[in-house]
């Protein structure tokens, strides 16, 4: 049952977007080191290994994980291999702030893919915050100059954080989609390593076909390997944590507001470690996406 937002549900819902936005610019801070799609497959192996203590009764040959291999692998395609090799490949040419923006318009795409694609009805008030939350990625795109649009002047970064965001869109419109047994779906550990166990298999392909380019190479050492820790722990596994205990809590309506802190904190951090300061249009993105929110979230 959903309970009242106690400071404690509050910490948990600050966290998971602190480690998201941490994630954008470590993901930017190594883009010399570590080619975008390995980054992805490397990140994964690393969070499956920490995990498999834990949920190595899940890849048992009579695990409930087998007969569902199908859905398992979908999932696994849409939110390990796709979305977070998209979204380090953004970082190779747009910056944190305009990654995390970017990715701040998925209500747009949810009720996009909803409609199109699950025929849930969309609401006037839910196009209106749409319209909103759209304006704010344009203004994203187009650096805060309208004239830029016409001329389409887009960074391909940004482009591959709207193709990641589609693609969690559709990732969580099949999470609600539920088919998997209860012992699946009630432990968080197992229901993540079921998809990390078909997903690397994806961003393993991604990466082979990466490396088959010729254009790419590893610069071993302390400084990727501390962010690879930090990635496999931190918004891998931590941040998957502590985001299902707080919707649980508070509920998936008040914790999606809690999501659209990721643009906000990628700033802060951006300024302090890349010294990418935030801009006047960032702001502007952020309180136009934000609007739209609370507009197709009221009641």
């Amino acid at each position: 049952m959903t309970q009242r937002l106690t400071p404690g549900t509050a910490a948990l819902l600050v966290t998971a977007p602190l480690l998201w936005a941490g994630n954008a610019v470590v993901g930017r801070l190594v883009h010399d080191l570590v080619p975008p799609i390995t980054l992805n497959f490397l990140r994964w192996v690393l969070a499956l290994a920490l995990l498999a203590p834990l949920t190595h009764r899940v890849l048992r040959p009579d695990s409930p994980l087998w007969p569902h291999w199908r859905r398992f692998a979908v999932l696994g395609l849409l939110g390990v291999g796709l979305y977070n090799a998209l979204q380090y490949l953004a970082l190779q040419t747009s910056t944190p702030i305009n990654v995390t923006l970017v990715g701040s318009s998925m209500p747009v795409w949810m009720l996009a893919v909803g409609a199109l694609f699950f025929g849930v009805a969309v609401t006037r008030q839910q196009l209106a915050g749409a319209a909103l939350s759209m304006a704010g990625v344009l203004t994203v795109l187009s650096r805060g100059e309208w004239n830029q649009l016409l001329a389409l002047r887009l960074v391909p970064g940004d482009l591959f954080m709207l193709l990641a965001t589609i693609s969690w869109s559709f990732y969580s419109w099949l999470l609600v989609r539920t088919s998997e047994p209860a012992s699946l779906r009630g432990d968080w550990a197992a229901f993540l390593t079921g998809q990390m166990v078909f997903g690397l298999a994806w961003s393993g392909a991604f990466a082979s076909a990466e490396w088959a380019t010729g254009h790419t190479h590893i610069a071993w050492g302390w400084p990727l390997v501390t962010a690879l820790l930090f990635i496999a722990i931190g918004p891998a596994l931590v941040a998957y944590r502590c985001w299902g205990i707080g919707v649980q809590r508070a509920g998936p309506a008040v914790a999606g507001f809690f999501s659209n802190l990721t643009p906000l904190f990628a700033a802060l951090l951006s300024a302090a470690f890349l010294g990418e300061a935030p801009r006047a249009y960032h702001a502007a993105a952020f309180a136009l996406i934000v609007g739209g929110i609370v507009v197709s979230s009221r009641r």
